[in-house]
Formats: structure tokens, sequence, C-alpha cells
């Protein structure tokens, strides 16, 4: 199937989408400062250069939009329907490396949360404040 908006459209479409600051993650980074936690913001010394990284914790919180990273089972994990030979191996391969970037840092003994861009509704903010403090809570 053809797109249905021209290649100039498409290019200004497509330079608003922000890899950072985005609003899940302004969102996520504002709980984060009511909850009182210290973070490193986007470490780039990191595998896959983690959005909110606690050092002393050995934790990290990455959020990932539904669409870029799909989310299964989301109704905003949807598969384009234009130039289809293009998106299917491109946000398989995001699929991927995620998951080989969250290995990695396993491996190397930092725990890892995913919050997902539908976690961050302002209607479903209280439930994912109360994970995030128990995942950041230290280990007994």
């Amino acid at each position: 199937m053809v797109d249905v908006f021209s290649k100039r459209k498409r290019s200004e479409i497509m330079s608003k989408i922000r890899s950072r600051d985005s609003t899940p993650e302004k969102r996520v980074h504002e709980l984060l400062l009511s909850l009182r936690y210290k973070f490193f913001y986007q470490r780039t010394d990191l595998p896959g250069q983690p959005d909110f990284v606690f050092p002393r914790r050995k934790k990290i919180i990455f959020v990932h939009g539904c669409f870029w990273h799909q989310h299964q089972g989301c109704s905003r994990c949807t598969s384009p329907n234009s130039n289809r030979r293009y998106w299917g191996p491109k946000l398989a391969g995001n699929v991927v490396r995620d998951r080989a970037i969250a290995q990695s840092l396993r491996r190397k003994g930092w725990r890892v949360l995913t919050v997902w861009e539908c976690a961050t509704k302002v209607t479903k903010l209280g439930a994912l404040r109360k994970r995030i403090d128990r995942f950041l809570r230290p280990s007994r």
C-alpha cells in the first residue's frame, strides 16, 4: 500500500517524534521526583541509553512507546498499513534489540523495569507510582 501522505508531509510528521523528553518520560520523571529518588537521566555509558538510572540501587527504568517498541496486547501497538516492507522489520528489530539490551544489563547486575506509554495515562499514574516505588525499594 502507498503512503497516504506526501514525502514532505511524512517527513514533517516524523520530525516531530522525539526520542527523549516525551510526555510519558516527563510523567515518570515527575513521579520519581515526588517519590524523592535520586537518579540519572539518559545515561549514554550503558547499553540502550536507559531513561532513568539508579546506580546505588543497580536499577534501571526504560520508558517505552507502545507503538515503537510493540507492546503486545496494547491498542497502541498497531502495524502501519503503508510501507509494510519497511515497518515490519523495523518494529520487530526494535523488540529484538530491547530484549538484548535488557539481557545485557541483567548480566551486568542491573535490575530492569520497563514502563509502557499506556501505563503513563493520567488515570493510571497512581498504580504506576506504586509499581515504581515497589521496584525501587531496597531488597530485603
